[in-house]
């Protein structure tokens, strides 16, 4: 488990990072959301060793983490980090190499992993004709390819048409069910709550809500209901301690003031005729981003 505790780190008088601590564990993808200039890319830096915290740990199945650690670490950053005159495959066999992988090793795990990625047929292309998504997918096999521990992601679905995005989110579930440890930053806030376990909100240098989805979503959610009915749901607008929210026909949307007037109005519902379904509504990671973060 990869956790973080404490991470503070500042520009002059300029605060970055303030006391951001969250966790990522083996086998889970989390997603690491904020706007930016909200401190995403710094935390990342420091979990690798490029930038140094003025305070706080990083630490690795409760070691702090040093150098032959990282070698276990892969990273892609939000910037195009891949040498544009050399070949796709080979640089990926390159970097493979440079882990310790022999040289038939690296072929054959570089080959595996572009062909799953949807490059198979450009491996012999250089990086500089690739098309933007196309680097996009090399660069996620430049962090894939040593088989990492901890795989960190700096926006890995940037400039990805939706077929592409799919193909690297089923490569990244591949990994967390392997057991890999899985952060990765995304502005797509749809995408990160269907593929991810846990969440992670920053703004303003400091984390505003972290942990699993759902408890996430259940902790920040209020007591709204949808109705779907065979009936006109018309008569919800006369009861007591219930506000609409939407409604048209036998479907309704409304806030309840308790749990006791949710079980009244499923009663009445019933009561009223054919019930499709009655349910509580969860917020949206939209919705929630936007509540922490306000």
């Amino acid at each position: 488990m990869l956790q973080l505790r404490n991470l503070d780190k500042s520009y002059g008088t300029h605060h970055v990072l303030t006391d951001v601590s969250f966790d990522v564990l083996p086998g889970r993808l989390t997603g690491f959301v904020g706007g930016n200039g909200a401190g995403k890319t710094t935390t990342m830096r420091i979990v690798l060793g490029v930038l140094a915290a003025d305070a706080g740990t990083v630490t690795l199945d409760g070691s702090s983490v040093g150098a032959e650690d990282r070698r276990r670490f892969g990273y892609m950053p939000e910037e195009r980090g891949l040498y544009p005159k050399m070949k796709v495959l080979e640089q990926i066999v390159y970097l493979a190499r440079l882990h310790g992988y022999s040289k038939t090793d690296a072929a054959a795990a570089a080959t595996t992993l572009l062909e799953r990625l949807g490059l198979g047929e450009r491996l012999n292309d250089n990086v500089e004709t690739l098309s933007l998504g196309n680097q996009q997918r090399a660069q996620i096999a430049a962090a894939l390819v040593h088989d990492p521990d901890v795989l960190i992601l700096d926006e890995p679905f940037s400039g990805l048409d939706p077929m592409a995005v799919d193909v690297v989110a089923a490569v990244l579930q591949e990994r967390a069910i392997a057991g890999t440890a899985v952060l990765f930053s995304s502005h797509q806030l749809d995408l990160v709550e269907r593929l991810c376990d846990d969440l992670v909100i920053i703004a303003d240098g400091s984390i505003r809500a972290a942990g699993e989805r759902e408890r996430l979503r259940a902790e920040h959610s209020t007591r709204r209901y949808e109705l779907v009915s065979a009936g006109d749901a018309g008569w919800l607008r006369g009861e007591a301690g219930v506000q609409i929210v939407d409604f048209e026909g036998g479907y309704a949307l409304f806030d309840v003031d308790s749990d006791q007037t949710a079980q009244r109005i499923l009663r009445e519902a019933v009561a009223r005729g054919d019930v499709g379904s009655f349910a509580p509504q969860h917020p949206t990671l939209a919705q929630i981003f936007r509540e922490v973060v306000r």
